[in-house]
């Protein structure tokens, strides 16, 4: 089996691990991370180094490619950027839990988790970097696009389409035929009902505008493990040079 590595020893960084372990298509050599000390485990895992040491643990381990554990959509998409600047070609895999249900003529994209239960009906297209968590369903012809997310136990009807680093979060609804534009959160719980543009905070039942949102605002309950660190990525766009 090919060598992986994992971006973030956090939580997500957990999830990912064990579908990667399940689906047993690579070999996990370890993680990634900006915060954790090199050499301690994570799971029965050694923290290789932080993302500067990526070019070094590239070579020594024969690293094949990689996936970025970051469940904020907007931080996954900066470390995804500064990982090909650092390591130019570096491959990003995706893995898909052995327990779920894929129908026909759906395409996945690089660098997506579809973690357990999770259920994608035909038609349906996965772009690049996306996460489907835990027994999420997208039903038939529907896109979900770059750097966006579905979170444990959403449902969604027919058609649907979701924007670039938007996120639809814990058990919420929606309807068939509803697109959700980019930089949009829908909140936990939310039915929603109709269309929703970009850059807005969605929530309730039926789902309402609740506030406007900036590129990159933190939607996460805890962005402060691994990556998330906002001071972790001053610096690294010092030590790079990357406006």
């Amino acid at each position: 089996m090919k060598n992986v590595v994992i971006f973030g020893a956090s939580g997500h960084g957990s999830v990912v691990m064990d579908c990667i372990e399940k689906e047993g298509k690579y070999k996990i050599v370890g993680f990634i991370d900006s915060i954790k000390k090199k050499g301690h485990l994570h799971n029965g895992y050694q923290i290789l180094g932080t993302e500067l040491d990526l070019p070094y643990i590239r070579d020594k381990y024969y690293v094949f490619g990689g996936i970025v554990a970051i469940g904020d959509n907007w931080t996954r998409k900066v470390i995804v950027n500064k990982i090909s600047k650092l390591s130019p070609g570096f491959k990003f895999i995706s893995t898909i839990h052995p327990f779920t249900s894929i129908g026909k003529n759906v395409t996945i994209g690089n660098g997506v988790v579809v973690a357990p239960g999770v259920v994608i009906n035909a038609n349906s297209s996965i772009r690049n970097h996306c996460i489907l968590n835990t027994y999420s369903s997208l039903d038939h012809d529907s896109v979900l696009q770059e750097f966006s997310s579905l979170a444990p136990r959403v449902c969604t009807g027919g058609n649907f389409k979701l924007g670039k680093y938007s996120a639809v979060c814990l058990g919420s609804y929606v309807i068939e035929n509803v697109s959700i534009d980019e930089h949009s959160v829908i909140g936990a719980g939310s039915l929603v009902l109709k269309d929703v543009g970009k850059n807005v905070v969605v929530y309730g039942s039926p789902a309402e505008i609740i506030r406007k949102r900036e590129v990159g605002d933190p939607y996460l309950a805890n962005r402060s493990e691994s990556f998330h660190s906002q001071e972790n990525t001053l610096l690294f766009d010092k030590l790079f040079r990357i406006p």
